[in-house]
C-alpha cells in the first residue's frame, strides 16, 4: 500500500466524515479516490519496512520511466511472486506476518491490475471507506463535461491560474504546479484509454502532445471526447474538480503537497461554477515502538526533536560534553594569532604592508574556521555509545533521512502487532481536523 501516510489518510477521512456526521446530522461517507489515472508508475513501485534491527529493508518492481500508461491499465509482473518471497524472508516468523502475507498474496499476484491490488488490499482493511476509480468506464460519460470545459476554455482557464500564480508570488509563495499558458489541463491518450497519455500545449492548428509528435485541432479532440470519454484523464489541477463534480464534496483531505494545490484552485473552482470544499489535513503520526520509546527515555527526547538532524541530536544528548565547545576553541586559537599579529603591525607600522596583514588575517580565520567546524564533528561523535543510539533513533525515525511515514509502509506493524490493532490505533489516535505530528503507540 505504499508509504504509511497512505493510510494515514485514509484513516483522518473516515475520522472527519464521523465527526462531520455527529456535528451536522447529516449522512457524511469517507471516499478514497483512487489516483489511478497517474501514469508515474515508478513512484509506486516501490516500498521500504524497517528490520528488527531498524535498518530500511527496500522492496521494488521493475517500473519504467518512460511508460506513459495510466496505472488503471497496468498489471502487476511476474517478478511480485519474488517481492512477496523476500518480505516473507523479513516478516514470516513475527506473530502476526503470515496472515497478512496471506492477505498480500489474495490481491498482488501477477497480471493483478495495480489498482484492483492496491483497492482490494484497501478494502479489506478498512470497510468503511468507499473507493472510487475515476477511470471506471461508468464514470466516463460524467467526467466528459468536465474535460469539454477544459478544452473550450483552456485559453481563458490559463489565464485565470496564471493571475493566480502571481498573487501567490507576490504574497511570497510558490505555486506548487506549474501553469502552461493556453494548455487545457486534460491529458489526452491519442491511442486509446489503455495507451499512452499526453499533455498538451497550444500549437498552431491545435494543440500538440508533449513528449509526442502529433498535433490535434480542438475539434477533432472534442469530437473524440464524445466517442471514448476515457481517452481524457486529468491534471492535478483538474482532478478536485472531477472529485466535485462527481460527488457532493464536504471536505478534502489531503497531505502538504495536495494541499498547497488548493491555494491555487479558487479561479478554477469558479471557471466550473463549483463551491470549493473545505480543506483538511491529512493525520500525521511517528510510530513510537518499544525499542524507540527506551532510546527516547534515555535522552530525554521527543520524536519531533529527530527531524532537526544527527549534530543537532548529538549535541543534545550531551555528546562531547567533557572537551571544550567550539566556540571556546576558536576564541583560543584566534585570540593568541591576533595578539601577535597586532603586536607586528604595530611594530611595522602604516604602510606597504597593510593589504599583507588584511589577507594574512582573513586567510588565518577561514582555516580556523574550517578546522573548528571539522573539530565540532569530531566532538559530537566522540562518544560511541551515544552516537550508536543516536543513529539507531534517525534509523526509526526519519529513515533515509524522510518522515518514517513517507517511507515506512504497512508490513512491519501489521505484522508485528496485528492489521485490526494497528489501524484501530491509528483510527483511536486520529484526531478530526487536525494534522499537527501526533505519536503513535500501537
Amino acid at each position: 500500500l505504499g508509504p504509511l501516510f497512505t493510510l494515514y489518510k485514509a484513516a483522518a477521512a473516515i475520522r472527519n466524515a464521523r465527526a462531520l456526521a455527529e456535528e451536522t446530522g447529516a449522512a457524511v461517507v469517507p471516499i478514497f479516490w483512487l489516483q489511478t489515472e497517474d501514469h508515474d508508475l515508478p513512484e509506486i513501485a516501490r516500498v521500504a519496512l524497517p528490520d528488527r534491527e531498524g535498518e530500511r529493508i527496500c522492496l521494488e518492481l521493475p517500473a519504467s520511466p518512460r511508460e506513459r500508461i495510466s496505472i488503471a491499465h497496468r498489471t502487476l509482473p511476474r517478478e511480485i511472486d519474488a517481492v512477496l518471497a523476500s518480505l516473507d524472508g523479513v516478516i514470516g516468523d513475527l506473530h502476526h506476518g503470515p496472515a497478512h502475507l496471506a492477505l498480500l498474496r489474495r490481491h498482488y499476484r501477477p497480471g493483478a491490475g495495480w489498482g484492483e491490488a492496491f483497492a482490494g488490499v484497501l478494502a479489506e482493511l478498512l470497510d468503511e471507506l468507499v473507493i472510487v476509480d475515476p477511470r471506471d468506464p461508468a464514470l466516463a460519460a460524467a467526467a466528459a463535461s468536465v474535460h469539454r470545459r477544459a478544452l473550450e476554455g483552456a485559453e481563458l482557464i490559463s489565464r485565470a491560474l496564471l493571475r493566480r500564480c502571481g498573487e501567490l508570488e507576490a504574497a511570497g509563495f510558490a505555486p506548487a504546479v506549474h501553469v502552461r499558458d493556453g494548455a487545457p489541463l486534460s491529458f489526452f491518450h491519442p491511442e486509446g484509454p489503455a495507451g499512452p497519455r499526453y499533455r498538451l500545449d497550444p500549437a498552431a492548428g491545435g494543440f500538440a502532445e508533449v513528449g509526442g509528435e502529433r498535433i490535434h485541432a480542438r475539434a477533432d479532440l472534442l469530437a473524440r471526447l464524445e466517442e471514448a470519454p476515457l481517452s481524457f484523464s486529468t491534471s492535478a489541477l483538474l482532478r478536485p474538480i472531477l472529485q466535485d463534480t462527481l460527488l457532493p464534496t464536504a471536505a478534502y483531505v489531503g497531505g502538504p503537497g495536495e494541499i498547497a494545490y488548493f491555494a491555487q484552485l479558487a479561479p478554477l473552482y469558479r471557471v466550473f461554477d463549483l463551491p470549493m470544499p473545505m480543506v483538511v489535513p491529512r493525520a500525521r503520526f511517528c510510530v513510537v515502538e518499544g525499542r524507540t520509546r527506551r532510546l527516547l527515555d534515555r535522552y530525554g527526547l521527543a520524536p519531533a526533536e529527530a527531524a532537526a538532524g544527527e549534530e543537532a541530536l548529538l549535541a543534545r544528548c550531551g555528546a562531547g560534553d567533557d572537551l571544550p565547545t567550539p566556540e571556546e576553541v576558536e576564541r583560543s586559537l584566534l585570540a593568541s594569532f591576533t595578539a601577535e599579529l597586532g603586536r607586528l603591525e604595530a611594530a611595522v607600522g602604516p604602510g606597504s604592508l597593510d593589504r599583507a596583514f588584511g589577507r594574512t588575517r582573513r586567510s588565518v580565520e577561514r582555516a580556523v574556521g574550517r578546522l573548528v567546524g571539522r573539530y565540532a564533528r569530531a566532538r559530537l561523535q566522540r562518544d560511541e555509545r551515544i552516537v550508536a543510539d543516536v543513529r539507531k533513533l534517525l534509523r526509526l525515525l526519519f529513515p533515509g533521512g524522510a518522515p518514517q511515514e513517507r517511507v515506512h509502509g504497512l508490513a512491519w506493524y501489521a505484522a508485528r502487532y496485528g492489521e485490526r490493532a494497528f489501524l484501530d490505533a491509528v483510527l483511536a489516535a486520529a484526531r478530526p481536523f487536525d494534522g499537527s505530528l501526533q505519536e503513535l503507540r500501537p
